[in-house]
């Protein structure tokens, strides 16, 4: 019996599963793919402040603190750079939307200035185009790897006693008398005191015995790594309407993004190496697209070499945040969904919200925002300023 399974091995299942192990208890954490399979690879991977929501605001700045002492503590690289973001304006719709968000975080205490003009811009990014107006700057931002930080999580959290059992599908959260015993998987029943959902688009099906569906869209975004190349930028670079983000990884390959779009529908399934592997396919406009918007922008990525394209699912709620709480009518489950795009940057902070509330114990953090009950007196307001990171 274990006295915690986690469901979901993106970084804020593996990140809970580590903080849990470290908090003595029995770990099982439980993934139907593997460690980063789905959102949590297939991000762009920023870690950032800078154009969150206020309610969002003091987890990532609680998480950027975290992220750069990180791979000392798990024992491993996670690759993280904080060498700044950089939203950019092409118009004046834009441009607005650049000063309305620094005028806002600067409010909030957040070390953000704005750049005013291209010549401004050009100073801290040279390879940046005479297309960009002006920018929002924000020198404490950066990046990590997606698969090596989830890896080096699972990795510590093994080292603690944790179990994992991937290409393993949970397939309903068992309960009785108001209280949770247990999971069901294809591959037999895990006893557990406690439940964590951290399954991302999977969440809901999870939800359904318990009577609850959190109101979840799920567009895709297309993703383009490209070969090695000549570092020509050190900030990731996102423009005002989120429709277009791009950054140099640790190794010099370029990895950007275009904005969300309707999903397609499908998700296909491969075997590797007797795992399985989802795959969500861009379509050929889909990935001009990002060349043709990022390239205008930096036109150095105009020279790079594609090695490999795909799409990633967000799991995106009305107001872009997550739900972080406790499932109502049954002791013992939490629940973790809808970060939106941008929830890896929090994973550090996650794994410690979601540690303290599946063992009972008051978060340092406000979670009012994050409650499960906020959809059903929900007005529609204004989404997170980017969906990347």
């Amino acid at each position: 019996m274990a006295d915690v399974v986690v469901i979901g091995a993106g970084i804020s299942g593996a990140a809970t599963a580590y903080q849990l192990a470290r908090d003595g208890l029995g770990v099982t954490l439980v993934d139907c793919f593997g460690p980063a399979a789905m959102a949590s690879g297939w991000t762009l991977a920023g870690v950032r402040q800078s154009g969150r929501h206020p309610a969002e605001l003091p987890l990532a700045r609680a998480a950027v603190a975290m992220w750069s002492t990180l791979a000392e503590e798990l024992g491993a690289p996670t690759h993280y750079r904080r060498s700044g973001n950089l939203r950019v304006a092409r118009d004046a719709q834009e441009m607005e939307i650049v000063r309305g968000v620094v005028r806002e975080q600067a409010a909030a205490g957040l070390d953000i200035t704005l750049l005013p003009d291209n010549q401004a811009v050009r100073a801290v990014a040279p390879a940046l185009s005479e297309k960009v107006l002006l920018a929002s700057y924000c020198t404490s931002d950066g990046s990590a790897d997606p698969l090596a930080t989830v890896t080096a999580f699972v990795a510590a959290a093994e080292r603690l006693g944790a179990i994992t059992r991937f290409g393993e599908r949970v397939l309903r959260v068992e309960h009785a008398n108001g209280r949770v015993t247990g999971v069901v998987t294809d591959k037999g029943t895990i006893a557990a005191g406690r439940v964590v959902i951290a399954a991302g688009i999977f969440g809901n099906a999870l939800l359904a015995p318990f009577g609850i569906a959190i109101p979840l869209d799920i567009p895709m975004v297309t993703v383009l790594r490209s070969a090695p190349a000549e570092r020509v930028v050190e900030q990731v670079i996102s423009t005002a309407t989120a429709n277009c983000t791009g950054r140099q990884q640790h190794d010099g390959r370029w990895r950007v993004t275009n904005g969300a779009e309707p999903w397609h529908g499908v998700l296909n399934e491969t075997d590797e190496g007797g795992r399985k592997r989802p795959h969500v396919r861009p379509t050929a406009a889909m990935v001009a697209d990002v060349v043709n918007r990022y390239g205008a922008l930096v036109p150095a990525f105009r020279d790079a070499q594609i090695e490999e394209s795909w799409a990633g699912l967000l799991d995106l709620t009305p107001d872009a945040l997550p739900v972080l709480d406790h499932v109502p009518g049954c002791e013992g489950v939490v629940l973790a969904i809808g970060f939106s795009g941008h929830g890896f940057c929090l994973g550090p902070v996650t794994g410690r919200i979601l540690a303290d509330l599946a063992q009972g114990k008051p978060s340092p953090f406000p979670l009012d925002p994050f409650q499960i009950g906020r959809f059903q007196n929900l007005r529609p307001g204004r989404e997170a300023a980017t969906l990347h990171g």
